[in-house]
């Protein structure tokens, strides 16, 4: 009695066993279910026109490629799997009861078989870790589960949907996980496109993932010969297949990340949050960003024998901030790939001198027909003499405010500095989106110059304040959201001085004097552009506008090298020429209507100082309202402490004639000023630095001698030095040798002056 109950309680608990491990069967998730759970290691950033611009690997422990519909995977492989793994996948109902019969047959006799498990079973074991096998072989209630299982998927799944899931889920080899990562990283292709060598191949790693390679090419030979019997083709030469074999398995074709935005897929990531979506649609234009990619490859390829090997680019839509193309570096062209130059802060040369000039018209110091002279200046600095030069060492006179920023000239860009102050200059970069690491006073004059570092997308956005009429936004994010918000503008800049510097940098004849005629600048469509050289050529800029886009493009080395040979029309400005081109093949971009605010006039100019034609030829000018005037010309030149004058508003009359008051006053050495410290700059050849020497006060005819120590060296009322380093007391005086003035001045040799003080920009 108690026996039999012991029996009756012992049947009980097996089948309590075996109910709770066949239970989990019940609860396995559908088609959909599964397929819409399936996340791929990389992340695929998407075009606004929806195409894949980057591919990304965001999980480390496994590599898994997207989630492949059985129609899109090659015939070939679903052939060699079943033949290899379940020939009988179509006619059973998840288990194959023959299989199953024949394996316990040869288990009883001890004899080797192929095992019983077939594909549906596995893809149970995939779906529900309960069923996996382990180390040790499965146990007997995983087996029965795992039985269970197949059945009832066979019953709610379809075959075709069975075979599907199962070749995104299985495992292949090592970390590669699904047949898109294995076609794409052993055969470098897609799923759809692999042979019957490649399909026998992938069939045999399903039953040893990790055999060596020549295990695997002995069962993948079975499989092919299976293939081939089945299609009655040729015979199989095992030999050449183990060698194929050999190779697939050492090849990894799939890099971690692939595209054509690697630098913008990254920050696109960091806004998303992470591998959370699989997809990530982002504002890049796919067609631009690869016409942008081949024109900065194509031309640094040029650049090769001028030591130029890195470039960045980015465009910016005006209306919206949103960035249409990003290209951070060169890629292969370049041994610093990763770094993004579209982030890397650089020296912007000359590209800062519209803001400079923009501000000095806002607060009417200035307009766009103010004469300015280009001539040597030495400004007394508490580090010491600064002297800014003009990229060529050549100086034009006077000329107005428009031919003086168009053609880039450093020093009358340092004298508008000066009337504006660095500090206010400062405040006025920093309110267009420019962030400034160090105040104004550190920079100094040669802010006006670009001794500054600043990024390349906030120095493009900084040029869209200018398309905007002055008024700055922030970049748009590079995910945009559903619904986005308008963007927000901040007045920065005066919307008339906005437009008369965007007039003057679209001028190809006031630009003339440095570039020519028909430079590279000269786009068929309406643009404004301005480029820039900094300190020893290390960095070349071409920032510019049109009606709908501003394109900014960076080009010279990552590890700061200079580059040989490079100027402002042969490095950047032929790849901004280009992309600005490519976005208005179809569409031109016209001309900013004039705000109100702002007056065009006609006005004349005057002769030089010395007499002889007009400075420059009469023409239509625009000025802010109040501050439009007829008649530019010298009346006289005010020898200050900067040893310069600047004709703008303050300094003008409508008629200028010249005086001869000066003449009366003592003789005197006007620059340099006592106790003037000049400073060397290494990046200059010491065979072109030259210190000017200047008198004044002297009557005409008077013949004026200059000592250096107390040696002749020598003469007129002006003089150019090439200084050497030391202690020097400087004497002026008349042909019988009498002093008239003396100044003592020190030279130091290169570097002892803050860099900020001395560089040397070019155009």
């Amino acid at each position: 009695m108690v026996g039999g109950a012991v029996t009756r309680l012992g049947a009980w608990l097996a089948g309590g066993a075996l109910a709770l491990a066949v239970l989990p069967a019940w609860a396995l998730p559908t088609f959909d279910e599964v397929r819409q759970a399936h996340r791929p290691s990389e992340v695929l950033v998407l075009s606004r026109e929806g195409e894949v611009l980057q591919r990304v690997r965001q999980d480390a422990s496994v590599r898994r490629g997207p989630w492949v519909p059985l129609p899109e995977i090659s015939p070939a492989l679903r052939t060699a799997l079943v033949l290899s793994e379940d020939k009988r996948f179509h006619e059973h109902s998840g288990v194959d009861w023959r299989a199953v019969s024949a394996a316990a047959w040869g288990n009883l006799w001890n004899r080797r078989t192929r095992g019983a498990s077939t594909l549906t079973m596995q893809l149970a074991g995939l779906l529900d870790d309960d069923w996996r096998q382990g180390a040790g072989g499965r146990s007997v209630a995983q087996k029965l589960g795992q039985t269970v299982a197949a059945q009832v998927l066979d019953r709610r799944w379809r075959k075709d949907q069975i075979l599907e899931a199962y070749l995104n889920l299985v495992p292949f080899r090592g970390e590669i996980v699904g047949i898109d990562a294995l076609s794409r990283t052993l055969f470098g292709k897609a799923a759809h496109g692999l042979d019957d060598r490649e399909a026998a191949v992938a069939a045999a790693l399903v039953r040893a993932p990790n055999a060596p390679p020549a295990q695997v090419a002995r069962r993948a030979c079975v499989v092919l010969r299976d293939m081939q019997r089945q299609a009655r083709a040729a015979r199989v030469d095992c030999d050449a297949l183990g060698l194929f074999t050999e190779g697939a398995l050492q090849r990894r074709g799939w890099p971690a990340s692939e595209g054509v935005a690697p630098h913008f897929a990254r920050r696109a990531l960091a806004q998303a949050g992470g591998p959370a979506r699989e997809r990530i649609a982002t504002t890049l234009s796919a067609p631009l960003q690869r016409f942008a990619v081949q024109a900065l490859t194509q031309h640094l390829r040029e650049l090769r024998g001028s030591n130029v090997e890195d470039g960045a680019l980015v465009v910016l839509d005006n209306a919206t901030g949103e960035v249409l193309a990003w290209v951070g570096s060169s890629g292969s062209l370049s041994d610093a790939a990763e770094v993004d130059g579209v982030l890397a802060p650089r020296q912007p040369g000359s590209t800062l001198k519209p803001f400079l000039y923009a501000q000095a018209i806002a607060e009417r110091r200035l307009t766009a027909a103010s004469l300015v002279e280009d001539s040597p200046a030495h400004i007394a600095t508490a580090g010491g003499l600064y002297i800014p030069q003009n990229y060529d060492r050549q100086f034009k006179g006077w000329v107005s405010v428009r031919t003086a920023l168009a053609s880039s000239l450093n020093v009358p860009a340092v004298r508008a500095l000066v009337m504006v102050s660095p500090d206010a200059f400062f405040r006025q970069l920093v309110a267009v989106g420019l962030p400034l690491r160090e105040s104004g006073g550190y920079y100094g004059y040669s802010l006006a110059l670009g001794s500054s570092e600043v990024q390349l997308l906030h120095l493009a956005n900084a040029y869209r304040t200018l398309a905007n009429g002055g008024r700055h936004g922030p970049v748009a994010p590079p995910v945009q959201p559903a619904r986005a918000a308008a963007p927000a503008f901040t007045r920065v800049i005066d919307e008339g001085a906005a437009f008369i510097v965007g007039d003057i940098l679209a001028d190809a004849n006031a630009r003339a004097r440095t570039f020519g005629t028909d430079s590279v600048l000269a786009t068929r469509t309406w643009s404004a552009v301005k480029t820039g050289t900094s300190k020893d050529m290390r960095d070349n800029w071409a920032l510019g506008w049109s009606a709908r886009y501003t394109v900014g493009v960076w080009v010279g080395n990552a590890s700061g090298a200079a580059m040989h040979d490079v100027s402002g029309t042969s490095g950047a400005a032929p790849v901004w020429a280009a992309v600005m081109a490519h976005l208005h093949a179809r569409a031109p971009s016209r001309a900013p209507a004039a705000p109100r605010g702002v007056a065009r006039l006609p006005v004349r100019f005057g002769p030089a100082p010395e007499g002889g034609t007009a400075l420059e030829a009469a023409r239509s000018e625009w000025f802010l309202h109040g501050t439009q005037q007829a008649l530019f010309a010298i009346d006289s030149i005010a020898i200050g402490a900067d040893g310069a004058g600047a004709g703008g508003l303050k300094g003008m009359k409508p008629v200028h004639r010249a005086t001869a008051e000066g003449a009366a006053a003592g003789v005197r050495i006007a620059t340099p000023v006592p106790g003037t410290i000049v400073a060397l700059d290494p990046d200059i050849p010491p065979a072109r630095q030259r210190l000017w020497f200047e008198a004044t006060g002297h009557p005409p005819g008077l013949a004026l001698r200059w000592r250096m120590d107390g040696k002749p060296a020598g003469q007129g009322a002006r003089w150019a030095w090439l200084p050497w380093p030391g202690r020097h007391v400087v004497q002026l005086t008349d042909a019988r040798g009498t002093v008239l003035d003396e100044v003592r001045i020190e030279v130091r040799g290169a570097g002892v002056a803050g860099r900020h003080e001395k560089s040397l920009n070019k155009r």
